[in-house]
């Protein structure tokens, strides 16, 4: 099966060569997802037979701060790879990988698969946008997620009062491998088995020397307070 991924030097690219270890994961210098002639040419020019697109423009203060390059990197730049596999013409499986920061995330809520999206920053709004483009293909699972790499906790402090159902990217990356697996169409979150806050999932991760923080600390774009996902049409992973 050729299986075709990218961002793959992302936290959940570097995770999913462990599980796709025979994926083509084309460099930006093979293939520039903003550039619509570059992805036409290197997804003909590859015939995959699954397409994961994890790459995307993640960083919340960025995204905000330059709104065109979000645009750019998060929805154009999924539509040119929409477009190409149209031109395809094999049926391609296609995985979007989205955010549980769809939500507002402004109550202590489980959002499933039936929620209405209300996005709270320009990140979210673009991820959510992208949902929209991938619709117009029809052979494609959009997968809603949260997770952060074990081997390190990025940031001095973490908050106590943010929480998710969390999960590490090798995680993730064993929910979308049955995921893909099982071909599955429509929107399916891959979740964990337990809400915490960022501060128990920073401890987790393995970091000894991370502070705590409040939201009353925090300066910068609106952020999902709660990120709480459950599940209707699959099943709930161990963070581990």
């Amino acid at each position: 099966m050729k299986i075709f991924i990218t961002g793959g030097t992302g936290a959940l690219g570097t995770s999913l060569k462990k599980v796709f270890p025979e994926a083509f994961f084309p460099t930006r210098k093979e293939m520039d997802i903003t550039n619509a002639a570059s992805v036409k040419k290197t997804i003909l020019g590859y015939k995959p037979e699954v397409l994961i697109h994890t790459a995307a423009l993640v960083n919340i203060r960025e995204c905000e701060e330059n709104k065109e390059k979000a645009q750019k990197v998060n929805v154009e730049g999924t539509q040119n790879i929409v477009n190409a596999l149209k031109k395809l013409n094999n049926n391609c499986y296609l995985v979007y990988m989205s955010t549980a920061c769809v939500f507002a995330g402004e109550n202590e809520k489980f959002y499933t698969e039936d929620d209405e999206p209300d996005p709270k920053n320009y990140y979210s709004l673009t991820k959510l946008e992208g949902e929209g483009v991938v619709k117009q293909y029809e052979n494609t699972g959009i997968i809603r997620t949260n997770f952060v790499p074990k081997e390190q906790w990025r940031y001095p402090k973490a908050f106590t009062d943010r929480f998710g159902t969390y999960l590490f990217a090798d995680g993730v990356a064993k929910g979308i491998f049955e995921v893909v697996e099982k071909r599955e169409k429509g929107i399916i979150h891959i979740v964990g088995d337990r809400r915490m806050s960022m501060y128990e999932l920073a401890l987790l991760a393995g970091s000894k020397n991370v502070g705590k923080m409040t939201l009353d600390e925090y300066e910068g774009p609106p952020v999902t307070v709660d990120m709480s996902l459950s599940t209707k049409r699959w099943k709930k992973y161990k963070i581990e």
